[in-house]
């Protein structure tokens, strides 16, 4: 049975993201203040939906993903972070948390970043916190770096920033700025054996890692150029530079994180080929092994069944510019857990 006596109680939804110039490695990881900055996409029609209610019964945090209960990292990792809410807030009452994904989560489509911006902004509201939007992207960002671009709406870019105070991330265009679609091939719905955030701490021990670094802020200048200008053609190219570079330190590190499986490549090497053949289509991938592939809406159906053929593909998930995360009055039940088609 679930403890009841609630205290107060508030619901947010937030979108995954997907990296144009991609986040690996802190240089604090206690604050997840990243290496470089970042630019990214929300995918509107994925999306997690947590509720935090605060119940005075509690004798500690509780946590529910997707209707179980969760246990051990997970739950030491939300506790955490509700535990710098009840320092800001200065409320010590413990939390209900239960979160609701429609979309598979820790297999590389930014689970994490969903879940914590939508945390951020339903823990704050139930601990009578008021915070801005760069406030609550900083929030975010203490439970998941990349949570911080979930907040802010459309195409969004997380300025790295000197300290916690300067790093957080603000919308550069709205969602309506650019049709660009996301299809994600997925090749595996199973949880990754090692999470990104693991995978930060690894990030230095790659000797390719400083170079990366040092050619971020490049990077970045030619992609929010690119984004702004609806440049696709030189957005392909630097968002599969950017994609390459961090799995090629993935890769290096020790131990190598090798996420990749053959159909991996085989979605990435036929993105390569249609792009050739005259078709506007780029591929990048986050920590795991399922490929997103960037397109031009006009494109979206012939490049979904394509991809839909190749061995190894198990679904095409569409995905196209999101808003930002926001509350909820009330929790309609049952929560729709199917995928968008």
């Amino acid at each position: 049975m679930r403890p009841d006596v609630p205290l107060s109680t508030a619901i947010a939804v937030a979108h995954p993201n997907i990296a144009f110039i991609k986040y690996w490695g802190n240089r604090d990881h206690a604050l997840n203040l990243p290496m470089n900055g970042s630019l990214s996409m929300n995918l509107a029609g994925l999306m997690t939906r947590t509720r935090v209610t605060l119940m005075a019964s509690l004798q500690s945090d509780r946590l529910f993903i997707d209707d179980e209960e969760v246990r051990d990292a997970p739950l030491h990792r939300v506790s955490s972070f509700l535990e710098h809410v009840r320092r800001m807030s200065g409320n010590e009452t413990c939390a209900l948390v239960e979160s609701w994904n429609n979309f598979p989560i820790g297999t590389g489509i930014a689970s994490s970043a969903s879940a914590f911006a939508a945390l951020s902004l339903a823990a704050s509201r139930a601990y009578g916190l008021s915070l801005d939007e760069a406030a609550l992207s900083r929030l975010a960002r203490l439970g998941s770096g990349s949570a911080c671009r979930s907040v802010p709406a459309g195409f969004v870019e997380w300025f790295a920033g000197k300290d916690d105070a300067s790093s957080y991330a603000a919308s550069i265009a709205p969602p309506e700025h650019w049709k660009l679609i996301d299809l994600i091939a997925v090749v595996s719905q199973e949880r990754k054996l090692i999470s990104s955030k693991e995978g930060h701490r690894l990030a230095a021990s790659s000797i390719l890692q400083a170079a990366r670094v040092e050619d971020a802020p490049r990077r970045l200048k030619v992609c929010r150029e690119a984004l702004l200008a609806r440049d696709f053609a030189q957005l392909s190219e630097i968002v599969e530079l950017d994609s390459n570079l961090m799995h090629a330190v993935m890769m290096t590190s020790s131990p190598p994180l090798l996420y990749w499986q053959p159909a991996t490549l085989e979605i990435m090497h036929a993105v390569v080929r249609w792009r050739q053949a005259g078709i506007p289509a780029c591929y990048t991938t986050d920590a795991g092994p399922n490929v997103h592939v960037l397109c031009l809406e006009e494109w979206k159906e012939w490049l979904c069944k394509a991809l839909g053929e190749i061995k190894g593909v198990s679904r095409v998930i569409e995905a196209s510019p999101g808003g930002a995360a926001y509350y909820e009055e009330r929790l309609s039940p049952p929560f729709d857990t199917s995928l968008p088609e």
